[in-house]
């Protein structure tokens, strides 16, 4: 198995980043990668404050060393995409020379006082900025999410797409984020469009399922689908924010990919993107690998 989607005490993670690495080799991983949070330029809860970001990389460097006869070990960092702010393609994040990024949006537009909406923490914060931002118009912030994401895909290329659907938390209508909702269908389509022409990998995000905020993982079933039907390339993280949720997910999940027509999912191994096949079981290494 392999895992390029995880937090660490860096940033909303629970542990030390050695932990993880300790739970990947007793799980059998081939190859773990972190991903913390990049700073941002405003205050939350959960990004990495600048001044920790050497730290970061540097005790990454140092398990890739000390570990390096047991696991592959790659430092990312779970990049915001915030027009005229941040994005996966700013000069200080490509200055990090960081092994991958992976896009977000985690917040959409601002509130009257310049303070980002964001979209992906707590309902009561979502109802307010639907309200006084979209006027309770969620076609028009459902557009907005994805025109922000295609905006992210051809401006700022991240290498990795992070949880494409990731707003459907936020349910004021669930049946709104289902296929059969034509405005919604759109907007996705849409940007698998733009997925597909810029060649980013999307990753199969399995959080939402072990915390039992959806019963399907990021993207959902039907979209899936779809980026089998348009050989969109996939890779499968667990979005892990303590070491027992490594691999989360991942069993319902590679079997549900496996029944859709994947027979393949990207790992980063020996430093590059490759297609490696996999089971409902587990991600076979190739001879060559």
């Amino acid at each position: 198995m392999t895992n390029y989607h995880a937090h660490c005490h860096y940033c909303d993670g629970k542990y030390a980043p050695e932990a993880y690495v300790k739970e990947a080799i007793l799980q059998g991983f081939i190859a773990y990668g972190f991903s913390s949070h990049a700073p941002l330029p405003f205050e939350n809860q959960w990004s990495m404050r600048l001044p920790q970001v050497s730290n970061y990389l540097a005790e990454i460097d140092e398990l890739q060393k000390r570990y390096s006869e047991n696991l592959q070990i790659y430092k990312g960092l779970e990049v915001d995409f915030i027009p005229n702010m941040i994005s996966p393609q700013t000069n200080f994040i490509q200055s990090l020379n960081l092994d991958y990024t992976i896009g977000s949006i985690h917040f959409v537009d601002s509130f009257s006082d310049g303070r980002p909406w964001e979209i992906d923490g707590s309902y009561r914060i979502f109802q307010k900025g639907l309200h006084t931002i979209f006027e309770n118009d969620i076609e028009a912030v459902i557009h907005r999410y994805f025109e922000l994401t295609r905006q992210m895909l051809l401006e700022a290329q991240p290498d990795i797409l992070g949880h494409l659907d990731k707003i459907k938390i936020q349910h004021p209508n669930r049946k709104f984020y289902e296929s059969s909702n034509t405005v919604y269908r759109k907007e996705v389509e849409k940007t698998l469009e733009a997925i597909k022409a810029t060649g980013v990998i999307v990753e199969v995000n399995t959080r939402g399922i072990y915390k039992k905020w959806s019963i399907e993982p990021y993207p959902s079933y039907w979209i899936l689908e779809r980026l089998h039907q348009m050989e969109i390339p996939i890779m499968l993280n667990s979005d892990a924010h303590h070491p027992r949720e490594i691999a989360e997910g991942f069993p319902e999940t590679m079997k549900m990919l496996y029944e859709i027509g994947f027979r393949e999912l990207q790992v980063l191994w020996e430093k590059e993107w490759q297609a490696f096949p996999f089971t409902p079981h587990e991600i076979l290494v190739p001879i060559y690998a």
